[in-house]
């Protein structure tokens, strides 16, 4: 062989050996990135035990089915944290489980599950824990539940007392409560409403109940008056804006008189839970974002609790209520006609009394006074006397189709965002909305805007401030004749002065008052509690057909 020939196949040799070394490089650099990615993997997973275990320390470790897989299963102090338990791979390939994890703060019961024969009642075979929880679904709060499968009673013992434990710490959750059922409202249901979705809530969470079903007006108002409150954990009203009102107020008064400040409002002891069963559920929407009476027991249940604000309604010295809101003007004649016509259904009423009332629509005399709200005060009680001689009242005169005063946003299917969008539950002051004298179909446009996203005070004959204090004055009475406008083509309004005064009609909270002088309204921060959160947007699920 020449020597050619020999340096030819040297340099193959060589080449077919580099080849061989950089594929062997290649798969030996894969595999140590897969080991790499594996390490990392673990060492992350360790990372996540240890801050488990450093922040909040594990109180329980064990083995559980869930479904039909068994999981490794952590419990804390705030959180249950389930892994599947994956067999290794005989390739060596990883998978990432994925973890499942329950708040604690969303159980509000824990039971042991157990194997019992047909129509037997206690004993039976241990198969583990049920964790029942809520689960959230948009503003909606929905019944769910955990099940731990073990067959050892030992160890499921263990862990439903520690779960008990753990559940029943809070101490806003409520242990007994006071609960007003008001049969007559809207459809008359209520009674059903609780008896089918509210009762075994509060079965299932061991929330002990102490019932009456009201007789008529003013029953709620008299029992809160008399009864002692010193066992219980809260107030629940089964009914519509009206018993809402009313027990509201109720709390109110009852802290007066045991504070023995008559003059004076006094922040209510209690909270209130509302479960809505009316026609509207103005004060519900607003705290619960849906008209859902198992929303409204799972707030209850878990002790979610949000301060309101709340107005106070007096004339010449003297209180005559406790609210969230009152209209005065188209609202309260809207509401007048509606009562005068109560064999009608709900939805039949509200659009009668709406037509109606636009129909004949006049507006007021009146003479408008406000305090502007100021940071600086929200804190304090901006009812007090100190406070007004301080701060400069604005005074308008003039005619008003409208004037509405919310210390809430007033949500409901109707006006999703709220009668009062601008305002909040708990931010000191209250809504000052006043619509001046304009035409139907101007203050239809108006109307109609409650119902969509926005743009309902963008009008030039509609005012709104943000306001700690207002006073409401009517003049004499006054009588209107309706004039063709030659421009517009439409009707508009003209005042004939009358010489008898008389009472005129406020709406408060969906309740006729009538007050035979001059009304003023203060705003109280934070002066109940309700059960529920801020929301901002309530569900929109009904639509009024009558304009």
């Amino acid at each position: 062989m020449s020597e050619n020939e020999e340096d030819l196949q040297r340099e193959q040799s060589d080449s077919t050996k580099k080849k061989r070394e950089k594929q062997s490089a290649k798969k030996k650099k894969k595999k140590n990135g897969e080991e790499e990615e594996e390490e990392k993997y673990k060492e992350e997973e360790e990372e996540v035990k240890e801050e488990e275990k450093s922040s909040e320390g594990v109180l329980l470790r064990g083995i559980f089915k869930v479904g039909k897989k068994s999981h490794d299963v952590l419990l804390t102090q705030a959180r249950l944290t389930w892994i599947p338990i994956i067999p290794e791979n005989p390739k060596g390939e990883t998978s990432v489980p994925q973890p499942g994890v329950l708040l604690l703060q969303d159980v509000y019961a824990v039971k042991v599950k157990r194997r019992r024969a047909a129509g037997q009642q206690s004993g039976g075979a241990v198969l583990g824990v049920a964790l029942f929880c809520c689960k959230r679904r948009g503003r909606r709060l929905e019944g769910d539940t955990l099940h731990l499968h073990n067959a050892s009673t030992e160890h499921t013992h263990i862990w439903y007392n520690t779960l008990k434990e753990l559940i029943t710490g809070p101490s806003t959750r409520p242990r007994y409560l006071k609960v007003f059922i008001n049969p007559c409202s809207h459809k008359k249901d209520a009674v059903h409403i609780y008896r089918e979705h509210v009762a075994p809530l509060f079965k299932m969470a061991d929330v002990r109940t102490d019932i009456t079903v009201t007789e008529k007006k003013g029953h709620a108002l008299s029992v809160m008056k008399e009864c002692k409150l010193d066992g219980y954990d809260g107030v629940v009203c089964v009914g519509g804006d009206g018993s809402v009102a009313e027990l509201c107020h109720a709390l109110v008064f009852r802290a007066q008189l045991d504070a023995g400040s008559p003059e004076k409002p006094v922040t209510a002891v209690l909270p209130l839970g509302i479960i809505p069963a009316g026609s509207t559920d103005v004060v519900s929407c607003s705290v619960h974002g849906v008209r859902d009476p198992v929303t409204a027991a799972l707030h209850i249940v878990l002790g979610h609790l949000q301060q309101v604000d709340m107005c106070s309604f007096s004339s010449l010295g003297q209180l005559v209520h406790f609210g969230f809101s009152a209209m005065f003007g188209f609202g309260g004649q809207c509401l007048a006609r509606a009562e005068k016509k109560r064999w009608m259904s709900s939805t039949r009423r509200r659009e009668y009394a709406l037509v109606k009332t636009l129909a004949r629509l006049r507006p007021e005399d009146c003479q408008l006074s406000f305090l502007p709200a100021k940071k600086s005060n929200r804190d304090k009680d901006s009812g007090s006397v100190d406070a007004e001689v301080e701060e400069s009242w604005t005074t308008n005169q003039g005619l008003y189709l409208s004037i509405s005063i919310m210390s809430v946003p007033c949500l409901s299917p109707h006006t999703p965002r709220g009668l009062a969008p601008n305002t909040s539950l708990a931010n000191g002051s209250a809504a000052l909305i006043a619509v001046g004298n304009t035409s139907r179909s101007e203050f239809i446009k108006h109307l109609k805007r409650y119902g969509s996203s926005s743009g309902q005070f963008s009008f030039s004959f509609v005012e709104t401030h943000d306001v700690s204090a207002v006073r409401i004055r009517p003049r004499s009475l006054v009588g209107w004749t309706e004039e063709e406008s030659e421009e517009e083509g439409e009707s508009k309004t003209s005042p004939i002065i009358q010489s008898e005064a008389s009472a005129f009609t406020l709406n408060i909270d969906g309740e006729l008052v009538e007050i035979a002088n001059e009304v003023l309204i203060r705003v109280h921060p934070r002066l109940i509690t309700l059960y529920g959160e801020e929301v901002d947007e309530a569900e929109s699920t009904v639509s009024c057909s009558c304009i």
